[in-house]
């Protein structure tokens, strides 16, 4: 029920109160209202979903930045299984600003050898079948299915698709499971270090305030 000026408004309250640490503005954003102005009223200095231009640009450049929360929570993931990034051929299905090229643009910084499909990508299958590692953001129901990943890849599923009450990923989890090395499920996969990742920023913004 709130106008875009309202929520304008709360969002520069916030920004103006030492107490508040990080401000997420949840998107979507109903109708009317211009993502983009609303995000703007966002200090980069409390842009806890890094999504602000500056946030990308220092991820870009490899500086210290917010990073958004689901593309982070997948390198936590995968440093956290010992899972090798640095000279892997990895590929990101999807280039959305939330996640296919934030996470693009991390493994790159991991030293990975970084292809990123899309909707115009020709023949996706030639790409997927020389990846070590496959971040599947595509937002289709197990859209990356066994034939299309060699043997032992890892394979990260970032897709929610709600199907007759079902929650399913972007990949066909029960038929890839016995030939890839690792993969992620959903629920339960990538969506918990999301909301880790967010507290993970949180304090770190916090932290920054203190230096």
């Amino acid at each position: 029920t709130a106008t875009e000026n309202e929520v304008i408004e709360k969002v520069k309250s916030l920004s103006s109160d030492d107490s508040i640490d990080g401000i997420l503005v949840q998107l979507p954003l109903p109708k009317g209202m211009d993502e983009k102005k609303v995000l703007s009223f966002i200090p980069p200095e409390k842009d806890v979903d890094g999504f602000l231009p500056q946030s990308i640009g220092n991820l870009a450049l490899n500086e210290p930045t917010s990073v958004a929360c689901t593309p982070k929570g997948i390198i936590e993931i995968l440093k956290e299984y010992n899972i090798k990034i640095a000279g892997k051929n990895a590929v990101v299905i999807g280039r959305s600003n939330i996640v296919g090229k934030p996470i693009a643009m991390l493994l790159l910084n991991e030293n990975a050898t970084v292809t990123v499909c899309h909707s115009k990508t020709e023949n996706i299958s030639s790409y997927t079948k020389k990846a070590d590692i496959i971040v599947c953001a595509v937002g289709k129901a197990r859209f990356l299915t066994a034939d299309m990943v060699k043997k032992g890849a890892v394979v990260i599923d970032v897709g929610i698709n709600r199907n007759s009450g079902k929650i399913e990923g972007d990949v066909d989890f029960d038929n890839l499971l016995g030939k890839v090395s690792y993969i992620t499920p959903v629920p339960g996969g990538v969506g918990p270090m999301t909301i880790a990742m967010l507290l993970s920023n949180t304090l770190e913004l916090s932290k920054r305030k203190l230096l």
